[in-house]
């Protein structure tokens, strides 16, 4: 069938059966039109979940503005979750552990299941994840409750921040690297992130000027000490393999280690340090080089260090600026794909430390994306940032994304199957619908055939617009019914 035609109408409470179906057909290659489809083990369709009510929201910037000062959790909030999944006419293949007969219609239910805590073995090479949730002994304590949130999943990744405010923190503030590093050292297949600041009073109004002055003092090894000894903190705290996310998010203007005013200093004050901490004895740190989606207010690329001091490519990824569908996320210039072609392009792993919600409200089709995202390219770890307005658990306005966040990676703890090309967007063409290799960068409304198309939509069904690479491995556009949409909201 024609990749423009509606295949699926969709009514009832199916924005969670929209988000499987497409997270199926994502990670599954090209999908329904290939062949078999395997549906991940859905959560029992009214688990006991519960979704702690939202803090105050933080200062309106796509990072923790203080991400190290911590707040007492509020009190919870039944969720509950109905998948009631349609799929498109074209026949899927169950999988063998739940085999169901199609309907006359052609379509597949999801027959839900109460899988609990999962008995799966832990796969150590499988996909890390887990969730920003506060960066000292709080934060240790919430990986728990997030974990049972979502049945039991396997949190591999803690992810903290060093306060910038003071070289003394940036040093190995204890009230934050101690509670971590017990976590870490507790299971061997742990990953210890670190956001490390590259100058103090990081979150201060420092003008160009005076962050010029100061990456030049840092290049010319001014700072050596501050990091040295950070450097033999961790290494004393026996978690020597931190993943170090330095100097993040440089391509912006929020932070004092930010690169512009003088890149070229920028970069040999990142190679200084990244040499000064490699000295030390017993240290594995990597380090991740991780800029803000997009041009910001320098391209991206103008900061990369090199090769020798980068060991992760990186991305901050949040839902904005108000109205940038996930789609024109993806082909932005230095974008999604942007990022993990250079990536590619240098042999890097990439990352995503952080993403989340933010200008766009309770964007599902956005967390359906970058789940969808993350499971095609497979980075080495992602974590999603949990406090309003960003986050999935924390923050009770977003509950459509939770939704989605909680059924697809409820008790997640092996890898999905992906494409065999983790960082490849190449749709394979098929006898009965050959299609180009190269992913589209038009947007639907922009292709007369899929006009016509979306005026043969039923009348109260409002077309979900997720871009051309995503409707062609679902194999068509897909609507929401406006009446139910109208009920949820």
């Amino acid at each position: 069938m024609a990749p423009q035609q509606c295949r699926a109408r969709i009514g009832r409470p199916a924005v969670i059966a929209v988000a499987v179906a497409v997270f199926v057909t994502l990670v599954s290659g090209p999908g329904f039109v290939a062949g078999a489809v395997s549906f991940p083990d859905p959560p029992d369709p009214t688990p006991a979940a519960p979704v702690p009510s939202a803090p105050a929201p933080t200062a309106s910037a796509p990072t923790p503005v203080t991400p190290f000062a911590e707040t007492e959790s509020a009190q919870p909030q039944e969720a509950t979750l109905t998948p009631v999944p349609t799929a498109p006419s074209d026949s899927v293949a169950p999988t063998p552990s739940d085999s169901v007969p199609p309907t006359p219609s052609g379509s597949v239910p999801l027959t839900p299941s109460a899988p609990g805590p999962s008995t799966a073995p832990l796969a150590k090479d499988g996909p890390a994840f887990g969730a920003f949730l506060g960066s000292g002994a709080l934060g240790v304590a919430r990986m728990e409750e997030f974990s049972n949130w979502l049945g039991g999943a396997d949190l591999r990744v803690g992810h903290t921040y060093l306060p910038g405010d003071s070289w003394s923190n940036i040093e190995g503030a204890p009230d934050v690297l101690d509670p971590w590093a017990r976590w870490r050292r507790d299971r061997d297949d742990r990953m210890l992130v670190l956001n490390v600041p590259m100058q103090e009073r990081n979150e201060y109004p420092v003008s160009d000027a005076q962050v010029r002055l100061l990456l030049r003092q840092g290049a010319a090894g001014q700072f050596d000490h501050h990091f040295r000894a950070l450097a033999e903190r961790l290494v004393a705290l026996k978690v020597p393999d931190t993943i170090l996310v330095l100097g993040w998010e440089m391509n912006g203007t929020t932070y004092a280690h930010r690169c512009g005013p003088d890149p070229e200093a920028w970069k040999e004050y990142w190679n200084r340090i990244v040499t000064t901490m490699r000295s030390v004895p017993g240290q594995k740190f990597r380090f991740d080089f991780t800029p803000n989606r997009g041009r910001d207010a320098v391209p991206w690329t103008t900061c990369y260090p090199g090769d020798d001091t980068v060991d992760i490519i990186g991305m901050d990824t949040y839902d904005q600026p108000e109205g940038l569908s996930f789609a024109e996320q993806v082909t932005e210039p230095y974008g999604l794909q942007a990022h993990v072609d250079f990536a590619k392009s240098h042999n890097k792993p990439i990352s995503y430390a952080e993403w989340g919600l933010f200008r766009n409200g309770d964007n599902a089709v956005y967390t359906l994306g970058m789940l969808a995202w993350i499971a095609m390219h497979k980075p080495l770890y992602n974590t999603v940032t949990d406090y309003c307005p960003h986050g999935v658990w924390q923050c009770a306005a977003n509950t459509m994304s939770s939704r989605i966040y909680q059924f697809i990676l409820f008790g997640r703890t092996e890898e999905p199957a992906v494409p065999e090309d983790p960082v490849s967007t190449e749709v394979p063409a098929t006898p009965e619908d050959p299609v180009p290799t190269e992913v589209p960068v038009t947007q639907p409304t922009s292709n007369p055939s899929a006009e016509a198309d979306l005026s043969q939509l039923p009348a109260r069904c409002s077309s979900l617009h997720l871009g051309d690479w995503i409707e062609h491995w679902f194999g068509g556009k897909l609507c929401l019914l406006l009446e139910w949409w109208s009920r949820i909201r």
